[in-house]
């Protein structure tokens, strides 16, 4: 099982750590293939006056030092393509924003590096209308056809985090679960699919209390891997604080995920 997990964003190197230290037993973890997430730049804020994170290269520089320190895999946000081949020399894992999931360019780039990569589909999509996406990478890869198994070889992920209506919340729909695990491994994010882009205050909202129902869900339809943010008090998280996990709840939800991935 993968689990991608770490803040929203680099806040501080001292937060950073902090979180980093917490998530070890996952590292360790023999089920688990352990990537540490958190983002050097969030360019989809809200506001102007939102919190972005401390930029690419301090961002980098940070993220290289948990690499060194614990061992960790790593995956982090890219926006632009000129970013890709910076980024890539230090992360293990490209992920590209639900936004951004039909901008060619920066599929192509990503698909031009060794990294794996994790697509999280639009808010604006169906799970099939993904295939789209894949097949970007896939043929950057010199892949021609979209499968399962060519998907995993390729190292190329789909990561649902539910659907937008415009009316102020996220909807998962099951069903794009089994739909896009037709043709790449899926990750499921289970603290974005709580989100309530309301922008009340210029800010996005959530609630964080229903994400272990929905990654139980997920757990149970099958999936490859687990998306979730976590910090030690969401409360004082500079982004996406209503919609993470707190550190001492995610150990419990993680053992209830395998016991239901064992039935």
């Amino acid at each position: 099982m993968l689990l991608l997990s770490g803040p929203c964003v680099i806040e501080s190197e001292e937060n950073i750590f902090k979180i980093a230290k917490s998530l070890e037993k996952y590292h360790k973890d023999k089920e688990i293939e352990f990537f540490f997430k958190a983002s050097f730049d969030k360019a989809n804020r809200t506001s102007l006056e939102s919190f972005r994170g401390l930029g690419m290269d301090e961002g980098l520089r940070i993220l290289q030092k948990v690499k060194e320190d614990f061992g960790y895999k790593i995956v982090t946000d890219v926006h632009e393509s000129v970013q890709v081949p910076i980024v890539a020399e230090v992360v293990d894992m490209l992920q590209i924003p639900a936004f951004l999931c039909r901008q060619t360019d920066l599929l192509v780039a990503c698909a031009k590096t060794n990294a794996k990569i994790n697509i999280k589909k639009g808010q604006f999509l169906s799970g099939d209308a993904m295939i789209y996406p894949l097949l970007k990478v896939l043929q950057t890869r010199l892949c021609k056809d979209a499968s399962y198994e060519n998907a995993k070889k390729h190292g190329v992920y789909l990561c649902e985090r539910g659907n937008s209506f415009g009316y102020g919340n996220m909807v998962v729909d099951m069903r794009n679960l089994v739909t896009m695990r037709e043709f790449a491994p899926v990750i499921f994010d289970a603290t974005h699919s709580v989100q309530m882009p309301t922008a009340v205050g210029g800010k996005t909202g959530g609630d964080s209390s229903f994400v272990p129902y929905l990654a139980k869900a997920a757990a149970a339809v099958g999936v490859d891997g687990f998306f979730m943010e976590t910090h030690f008090d969401p409360s004082i998280a500079l982004s996406d604080g209503p919609n993470m996990i707190k550190l001492d709840e995610l150990e419990n939800l993680i053992k209830t995920i395998k016991k239901i991935r064992e039935i």
